[in-house]
């Protein structure tokens, strides 16, 4: 069982014709169980920034639009993942396992992406690589 994970959050988008990453978060979680919550959390909190409530006190009248409906919905893929409980089990057991873990979704101009790994795998991992590099 591995015992911490490293999670993070960013957003990509297009910038001067390059694909450019903002990180919105990072998290090191001692325990599966938060680094599971953490990345519910996240996905809440992207959803609920990409889809206020139009009576919020914070928006002015007629700030909010509706998109098409051939643009993804983010926020309801994100809602939709924090309320699989299905998934929720496939995240642990990748993440116990030591697997890299990958939730995204993207819209017209922004991809979001959730990511957890394992410290201990990480830390394998890099020390696989540099044990086993050919030399020329």
């Amino acid at each position: 069982m591995h015992d911490e994970f490293l999670c993070h959050v960013t957003g990509y988008g297009i910038c001067d014709g390059r694909r450019i990453g903002v990180p919105l978060g990072t998290y090191r979680a001692p325990t599966l169980a938060l680094a599971l919550w953490w990345l519910r959390d996240r996905a809440s909190w992207i959803a609920d920034r990409l889809d206020p409530q139009p009576e919020a006190e914070y928006l002015p009248a007629g700030a909010l639009v509706p998109v098409a409906d051939t643009v993804l919905d983010v926020p309801a893929v994100m809602r939709a993942w924090c309320a699989d409980l299905y998934q929720q089990e496939l995240v642990a057991d990748e993440l116990a396992a030591g697997r890299l873990v990958r939730i995204a979704a993207s819209d017209d101009t922004t991809e979001y992406e959730l990511l957890a790994e394992s410290v201990d795998a990480a830390r394998m991992h890099r020390m696989a690589s540099m044990l086993f590099t050919p030399v020329a």
